[in-house]
């Protein structure tokens, strides 16, 4: 019988590449209460080595003065992170083993797992979702939120909501991700397990890369639905790169981002190197700028995190007046939902994405949750906000249900 590897993780770029990390050496589990400073001490401690992590939204409070009472069903750590036993490079049908030796336990594994990856005959997946926030809610908060941008509390907050599913029994891990992965087809898609949880993420967002001196950022703020023909696209893709809220969302989210990297970056070095391109994938349209600076390649890791964390896509403007503001209109603790999952590389260099367009699952109180947001401005129509969120989420749930 092959082995059961506790941690497994599938970064997936969705262009035949992906990294595929198992088995544990050793790890770090940053709770509440435990400093920052631990995992920077850890990430020292194993400089020379892979890591692969994982960091919760909630890591927020530990850089603010912020508190969350939301509900937790989900119990994510604030952040996990772990030294692979394996980490595997694939190109298609070639694997590059880039640590770990290679031996027969690692290739049973890696058979399985290529196996699951070309077999398209899925388990069915009859979870069916019930919303935390009702319709007559969401639209109540959403006008809390446009009374806040009117009194200039904020100029733009991302909200977001819950839906989520009780007494649910995912016994084949691996088959639910590459069934979403076939909807969604995402460049910085991924797959997670650890000991209690497990996600599946079909994310079209970066959150940070950086590679010697360089770093860029990738947000997204603008989505339009996917037309039923290549004329359709055209027509959408026009609409969303000309409407002027969607492109004062990303326009309001890049300064944001220009501002952060600049408490890090070297004088002068932060520029917009794209400005509300329009990135097309298999559910929806993507407004998407890039941002890039340079800084001191010796620049500990926790404070790109202090500087950045959490991205600016998923939070709003200015950022902590946003954040402090989510927690009170938000129905549920974000967790690892808004956070990230990527990989620190033995140079140094890490990236990491944005972890939206995911199911999170927690094994023990077969609970599963799919969260989805959107970023709301002076210019906001409730019921528009309330329909883009259904068109994220029915675009994935209706793939999932599909035989």
């Amino acid at each position: 019988m092959m082995k059961k590897w506790k941690n497994i993780c599938f970064l997936n770029s969705n262009d035949g590449t992906g990294l595929l990390a198992f088995g544990i050496q050793n790890e770090f589990i940053l709770e509440k209460g435990q400093s920052i400073e631990q995992l920077q001490h850890y990430i020292d401690e194993n400089k020379g080595s892979f890591l692969f992590g994982s960091l919760s939204y909630e890591l927020k409070n530990e850089f603010e003065q912020l508190t969350s009472k939301n509900t937790d069903e989900l119990a994510y750590p604030l952040a996990h992170f772990w030294t692979p036993t394996y980490v595997i490079h694939l190109d298609k049908e070639k694997f590059d083993y880039l640590q770990g030796d290679q031996d027969q336990e690692s290739f049973d594994f890696l058979d399985y797992f290529m196996e699951e990856e070309i077999d398209h005959n899925f388990h069915s997946f009859p979870y069916r979702f019930t919303p935390r926030t009702s319709k007559e809610r969401y639209i109540s908060q959403v006008n809390v939120l446009k009374d806040h941008i009117q009194r200039g509390d904020i100029y733009e907050v991302n909200y977001c909501q819950e839906f989520y599913a009780e007494q649910v029994e995912i016994e084949y891990p691996l088959d639910t991700y590459f069934k979403l992965n076939r909807i969604t087809k995402a460049p910085f898609s991924s797959f997670l397990q650890t000991d209690h949880h497990a996600i599946f993420c079909g994310s079209p967002e970066r959150y940070l890369k950086k590679s010697g001196n360089k770093i860029i950022s990738q947000p997204i703020k603008g989505t339009a639905a996917r037309g039923k023909n290549e004329l359709e696209d055209a027509q959408l893709i026009q609409q969303l790169q000309s409407d002027p809220k969607e492109r004062s969302e990303n326009i309001m989210i890049v300064d944001l981002v220009r501002n952060d990297l600049s408490r890090i970056a070297k004088k002068g070095s932060v520029e917009v190197t794209e400005l509300c391109g329009i990135h097309t994938f298999e559910t929806v349209h993507q407004m998407i700028s890039t941002i890039e600076c340079e800084v001191d390649e010796k620049l500990p890791f926790t404070e790109v995190l202090r500087a950045s964390f959490p991205m600016g896509s998923m939070t709003g403007a200015p950022k902590i007046e946003a954040m402090k503001i989510i927690d009170q209109v938000e129905d549920f603790s974000r967790g690892i939902y808004a956070g990230s999952i990527g990989y620190i590389s033995p140079n140094g260099d890490f990236d990491f994405n944005v972890v939206i367009r995911s199911f999170i699952y927690h094994r023990e109180k077969k609970y599963l949750s799919c969260s989805v947001g959107g970023a709301i401005t002076i210019l906001s129509d409730p019921e528009k906000e309330y329909e883009e969120c259904q068109t994220k989420i029915q675009k994935i749930l209706n793939g999932m249900y599909a035989e």
